[in-house]
């Protein structure tokens, strides 16, 4: 048999790994659980909406296994809810996907409560359950942060989104740094603008099928297929960071 061993690196498998993920009802989310669950992962899910879970857990059940619940990362007991359920029906999860997030513009355009409520979601929310992963993980495993290109892309309508998620882009490079030592392994994805409920209303269903057919959008399926790619290194490498943009990105 011809020696290959130069012509790719070891891949890790991905069967009979465990996976929580936030968010994991709709978009990104998503299509990252339905991908790992055909691929032999367990999975456990959340999001706010009962109906996108049931949705959600209908088709992961048809590739695979997994369950999930319905609830709000805001709240922090909440959250703490969600991670022990999760530990509870897993038992030792080793990927931990930080993908939940809500929609946010301009400084100028949203109220008070708003903004509370967007960083309770989109920074807040990230570095509690990176808490909540790393207690659980101990000494081995994955964390996926789900970022935004618009941590780069800075343009005057995305002035609080934007800045929550070059918050978090710094944050998950020193994760990886923290933790490396404890064979824990942190990656950060950064996505340009893709095809999910969370463009509704800015973006309607059958104006993303358009630009996505145009290559001006891409689709959620094309994220999960880079969390898969990060999560089948070997342990001795880290992927830091992937950005990913259409083909035909539009100027913001």
């Amino acid at each position: 048999m011809t020696d290959l061993s130069d012509a790719h690196t070891a891949v890790t498998p991905l069967r009979g790994r465990k996976a929580i993920i936030t968010g994991g009802t709709t978009g990104i989310g998503r299509a990252i659980a339905v991908l790992l669950a055909s691929e032999g992962v367990e999975v456990f899910v959340c999001g706010r909406s009962p109906d996108h879970l049931a949705d959600a857990l209908q088709r992961i059940e048809e590739v695979g296994k997994g369950d999930g619940v319905s609830l709000d990362l805001a709240d922090p007991d909440q959250l703490e809810s969600f991670f022990a359920q999760a530990r509870a029906y897993l038992g030792d999860p080793d990927i931990v996907i930080i993908n939940a997030a809500v929609p946010a513009g301009a400084l100028t355009s949203m109220t008070m409560e708003e903004i509370r409520y967007a960083v309770a979601v989109d920074f807040t929310a990230y570095i509690l359950s990176a808490s909540a992963a790393q207690r659980m993980l101990v000494d081995k495993g994955d964390i996926v942060l789900i970022g935004s290109m618009s941590a780069h892309v800075l343009g005057p309508g995305s002035t609080v989104y934007a800045g929550m998620k070059a918050g978090i882009a710094g944050f998950a490079e020193a994760l990886r740094r923290e933790l490396g030592p404890q064979d824990i392994k942190v990656g950060l994805i950064e996505p340009g603008k893709t095809g999910a409920d969370f463009q509704y209303p800015d973006i309607p269903a059958e104006k993303q099928r358009e630009m996505i057919g145009k290559e001006t959008m891409l689709r959620a399926e094309d994220i999960a297929v880079a969390v898969h790619y990060l999560l089948t290194q070997p342990r001795r490498a880290v992927v830091q960071q992937i950005t990913i943009a259409p083909r035909e990105q539009e100027s913001e």
